[in-house]
This record gives structure tokens, C-alpha cells and sequence, in this order.
């Protein structure tokens, strides 16, 4: 049998060690199915019900391992579809290769059923951007795609034509005119060791040695790094707070840590932020500004791998431009180790208080279910090794404050996206990586139902995923936004007739149940996790349970009056609920 060039184009991407593509196949891709089917041996093809599904495994895939994600998806509609799941790549920083269909190119520009110019769609998701116009270019491109999305951090897209896709492997259509051969490369990528100048570093160690509360802020950068951060907070004396997408840099019980910052942050986070003189800046790019020191006020170092985000969020004093590791390992050796030690007791006694407040959250005796008591139950069912796969909204502050880091445990969402859906997709994806691992799926019924048919996948695959969704029958983010501006609430509740998701878990193959009392809780998570298969567990939460902010502003609390005052429609159960977290606390 002839070789065709999509079977070049397959065969490249296992050279690089790519072993899975996620995607759908389409009448623009037939021929790159064809080239993975003679490529089975070395290639698997996860075959998903929706392409964004398949970007958002291909985005948690290359998370978790470091590795190049790849995601498959035909011409047109199939496209388009990919693009949410890729834009959460793209502002994560994964590295990921979308592989497109194209109508075959002697009917280009005429407007062909289906045409849709990708490469322009993809214009601003990715770092390479490609069409591909003669088999002469591959494997090339593969190549220099790859790289690209290693090298870059992010996406890279490679759009190949159905002509193109069958026709002879290492065809030579054309007249050569130019004066160069056709691309010849090799699928070879080193990352280059990335160390601050000797320079920096010695003014970094003299803005820290003249400090005297300092406090670190450490992002998903810092991955890798938790043991040199916790020698560096013990050397100046100086707390650990953790940006959620960062909560994974160290472990939730680490002396140093004050936890999260932001909304779904802590307290001792928030009233650190404004008594420090000197803040260091680890692997990440935070935000919110709002909830940091006020420009000017404090003196800043900032370790970051890319140069151009350098004092974005802050004006930044010393730069260091690094791996955080490589960084610390050349800054460690120039401190000395401060004698002083109570801004850093001073935050350790506030966070044993507060996490004596989250532990009075997580209450069994009540109903309806309290969603911290649900997180805490996840908690505890979890291996030391286990994935969390957290989804965006209400949920990720019950993650952020009830969900621990310990041992070999890892935590994943949609960090800078913030978009919804992407729990289930992850846990595949995760799943197909770490077969050996717990992977756990925790989902809002809002982000759940969006992509809700890839439980079905989970379960053809029989990948043993645990789906566990915080069912409030509401966008509760949502909800509470719109009462913290002052304004009652308005189309964030779904109403009746409520889905069975433990039906269609039981439909797909897999093990379903749904819980309303807190009682029925504990049985029915062991049961599920018990389960040799996939597994998903319906949990009906409170959903007048509010995500409050680590520390309330004045701003906050008079807006969320006023939503009292201007009509929010179940004022009554939201306040009972918020006296008995109060009295739980006390």
C-alpha cells in the first residue's frame, strides 16, 4: 500500500513521543484517520462527543504531563469547535498541537460547503499557524510546530487540506524556483536552562536582606519548586500564599502557607497583603490586583519565565527573568537566615484559626447538604496521590478551602479562562496519562451538563474517573455576583423538572446515585469510589450556601444589603444559612 502523507504526519508525532490524539473524525479529516489507523501500534485515538471535549483533554493532558497535547478535529464546524478548549491552553501556558481538516485546495476561496479559513480563526490562539499546501512540508512542520508549542508555551495549529492529507507521501507537485531545498528537520526540542543574571540575583538578595515582612505569592510556575519556596520562607521569615491554579506548589499543612488569595482566598491571605513591605512574586501572574499590595507601597521581586509579563501586575523592582527553581537555587545561598521570626508566627496562629473556622464549616448534621461538608468528604476519600480535576464557579472556592494538597495529590482547572465544563474532559485525559492513578472530577451541575456525554466516553474507554457533582441547580457564581453589585438575582436557577445525572451515568455503563441528605453521603461516596469503573455521584447542595470572601469588605456587605433591600427572592433561606455557618464558626 502507497504511503500517503497523513501517515508521514502521524508517524512524526510519535517521534515525538505522542502516544494519544484526542478528537472526532469528519469528511475533512478521512485522510489523517487514515494515516492514524496505520499508525495504531504507535499512536492511540481517543474518540470523543465533542471537539471542545477533545481541546480541553489535549490542554489537561499536556498539564499534567509536560508533554505535547495533540486534538483532532475536521474542517469547519469541527474547527470552530475546538477554539474554547484551546484558548484555555493558550492563557495556561500548555503546550498543544490542534491538528484541522481543510476542503481540498483546488476549491479554496470558492466558498465550498464547510469553508471556514482556520488559520485566521486561529490567528490569536496560537503561537504557529500553518496551512499546509504541499506533502513536500511534512514532516516538517510537524517538527517545527512542536517546538513552537514547547518553546512557547502554547498553541500550535496545523491545517491540512483533504488533498493534501492522501496524497502521495513526499509528493513534489511543483516547479522548484527558489534556492532552497525542500524543509528537512528532526524531532528534537531542548528546553534551554533558564538562570537570572549573576547581576540580578545579587540585587534581588539585597532587597530581601533589608526587608522585614516579606511575604511570597507563588503561582503553577513554581511547580516543582515547593521544597527551595519553603527554604526560601524560612529564611526570611516570610508566609506562603498560594494562587489557586499554584495550589499545588505546597502542601495545604505546610507551616509556611497562609493558603489562597482572591475571592476563594483566606483571611490571613487578605491581611497579609496589606502588612508586608516586600513582596516576592513566584511563577505567576496573578490578576486581581485588587486583592495585592497597592502599586508603590511595597518593594517587589518577581521571578518569571517569560520576560514580557515581568511587572505587569505590579511595578517590579528586580525582575528576574527564570525557572523558579534555577532562580531560587542561585538566590538561597546569598541570605542569611533571619532571626526574627514573629510576621511569620503572627500569620501561623491566623491560619490555625482559620482553619479551625473551615473545619466548623464542614458539617454533617445538616440539610440541606452544606457543599463544604461535600468537599471535605472528597477530602477524605482521596489518595495521597490523587488528581483533582475542579471545574470553574462556586466549587473552586470549596476546593480552594476544602480540598487539601498532601503527599503526591495535584490540582487542576481552567486558571486563567476560568471557563466552564472542563472537569470531565480533564479527568480523561488525565486518566489516560496516570492509568494507575485516583482521578477525580468535581463539577457544578452547570458545568457538568455542558459537556455531560463525555461520561459515555469515560465509560467505553472504562477509565475508573469519579464524578462527583456539587448539584445547587444553579450558576451559583453567577448568583452571588449578581447580589455582591447590589442587585437581586436574576435567571441563574434552573427550576424544575431537575436532571438525573445518576440515570444517565447508569445509561452510559457506568455507577450513578444521587444524594439529598448528608447521612447518605459518606455510604454512597464509598460506594462509588469503591467502584472498579467510572463512577459519578449527583450531590443536592444548599444552594443558598454563599462563597463568602476570605475577609469582607464594608463595599461588599453594603452591596450585598442592598440585594436584600432591592428584592432577592430567597433572602430568607440565604440568611438562615449564613447564621448557622456564623454560630458553627463561634
Amino acid at each position: 500500500m502507497e504511503t500517503i502523507t497523513s501517515e508521514v504526519l502521524i508517524a512524526r508525532l510519535a517521534d515525538w513521543g505522542v502516544d494519544t490524539v484526542f478528537g472526532i473524525p469528519g469528511d475533512g479529516i478521512n485522510g489523517i484517520m487514515e494515516g492514524l489507523r496505520r499508525n495504531a501500534d504507535r499512536v492511540r485515538f481517543v474518540l470523543v462527543h465533542h471537539e471542545e471535549a477533545a481541546a480541553f483533554m489535549a490542554t489537561a493532558y499536556a498539564k499534567a504531563t509536560g508533554r505535547i497535547g495533540v486534538c483532532l478535529a475536521t474542517s469547519g464546524p469541527g474547527g470552530i469547535h475546538l477554539a474554547n478548549g484551546l484558548y484555555d491552553a493558550k492563557l495556561d501556558h500548555a503546550p498543544v498541537l490542534a491538528i484541522t481538516g481543510m476542503q481540498e485546495t483546488s476549491v479554496l476561496g470558492t466558498g465550498y460547503q464547510q469553508e471556514v479559513d482556520l488559520t485566521q480563526l486561529y490567528e490569536n490562539v496560537s503561537v504557529y499557524n500553518q496551512l499546509v499546501v504541499n506533502p513536500q512540508q511534512l514532516p516538517a512542520l510537524v517538527d517545527l510546530a512542536i517546538r513552537h508549542a514547547y518553546a512557547r508555551r502554547g498553541v500550535a495549529h496545523l491545517c491540512v487540506p483533504n488533498d493534501i492529507q492522501v496524497a502521495p507521501a513526499g509528493a513534489d507537485p511543483y516547479q522548484h524556483v527558489a534556492p532552497a531545498s525542500s524543509p528537512a528537520v528532526a524531532a528534537v526540542y531542548l528546553s534551554p536552562p533558564v538562570r537570572p543574571r549573576d547581576e540580578d540575583v545579587a540585587r534581588a538578595a539585597e532587597v530581601l536582606a533589608a526587608s522585614r515582612k516579606a511575604a511570597i505569592l507563588v503561582g503553577v510556575g513554581a511547580r516543582g519548586a515547593g521544597a527551595l519556596v519553603e527554604r526560601l520562607a524560612e529564611t526570611i521569615g516570610a508566609p506562603v500564599v498560594k494562587t489557586l491554579p499554584g495550589k499545588m506548589v505546597l502542601a495545604d499543612d505546610s507551616p509556611y502557607t497562609t493558603g489562597g488569595i482572591g475571592l476563594l482566598g483566606t483571611a490571613p491571605s487578605e491581611e497579609l497583603m496589606g502588612d508586608i513591605d516586600t513582596l516576592v512574586m513566584l511563577g505567576t501572574n496573578f490578576p486581581y490586583t485588587k486583592h495585592l499590595p497597592e502599586a508603590g507601597t511595597v518593594k517587589v521581586v518577581q521571578v518569571e519565565i517569560e520576560e514580557t509579563r515581568a511587572g505587569v501586575r505590579l511595578p517590579t523592582d528586580v525582575p528576574l527573568v527564570g525557572d523558579v527553581a534555577a532562580t531560587l537555587e542561585a538566590l538561597l545561598p546569598r541570605l542569611q537566615r533571619r532571626t526574627d521570626r514573629s510576621h511569620l508566627e503572627k500569620y501561623q496562629a491566623q491560619m490555625r484559626d482559620w482553619n479551625a473556622k473551615m473545619r466548623a464549616l464542614e458539617n454533617g448534621e445538616r440539610d440541606p447538604i452544606a457543599p463544604q461538608y461535600l468537599a471535605c468528604c472528597l477530602d477524605d476519600m482521596a489518595h495521597e496521590d490523587a488528581v483533582l480535576c475542579c471545574d470553574s464557579g462556586t466549587i473552586a472556592t470549596w476546593a480552594a478551602r476544602h480540598w487539601s494538597i498532601r503527599g503526591g495529590r495535584e490540582f487542576y482547572l481552567s486558571g486563567n479562562l476560568a471557563t466552564m465544563a472542563p472537569g470531565l474532559p480533564y479527568s480523561i485525559a488525565i486518566q489516560h496519562a496516570y492509568p494507575g492513578r485516583q482521578v477525580i472530577a468535581y463539577q457544578g451541575d452547570g458545568g457538568f451538563a455542558m459537556l455531560m456525554a463525555e461520561f459515555h466516553t469515560a465509560c467505553r474507554y472504562r477509565l475508573p474517573i469519579k464524578v462527583v457533582i456539587n448539584n445547587n441547580n444553579a450558576l451559583g457564581q453567577i448568583l452571588w455576583e449578581q447580589m455582591v453589585l447590589g442587585f437581586p438575582e436574576h435567571g441563574v436557577r434552573f427550576g424544575d423538572p431537575h436532571p438525573d445525572f445518576a440515570a444517565w451515568a447508569r445509561g452510559c455503563g457506568g455507577f450513578g446515585a444521587r444524594v439529598e441528605k448528608s447521612g447518605d453521603l459518606g455510604p454512597t461516596l464509598v460506594e462509588a469510589f469503591t467502584h472498579a469503573g467510572p463512577a459519578l455521584v449527583d450531590v443536592a447542595v444548599d444552594p443558598d450556601e454563599p462563597p463568602m470572601p476570605g475577609k469582607v469588605s464594608y463595599e461588599q456587605a453594603k452591596k450585598f444589603a442592598q440585594s436584600f433591600l432591592h428584592g432577592q427572592p430567597h433572602k430568607a433561606s440565604i440568611a438562615t444559612t449564613l447564621f448557622k455557618d456564623k454560630i458553627q464558626q463561634l
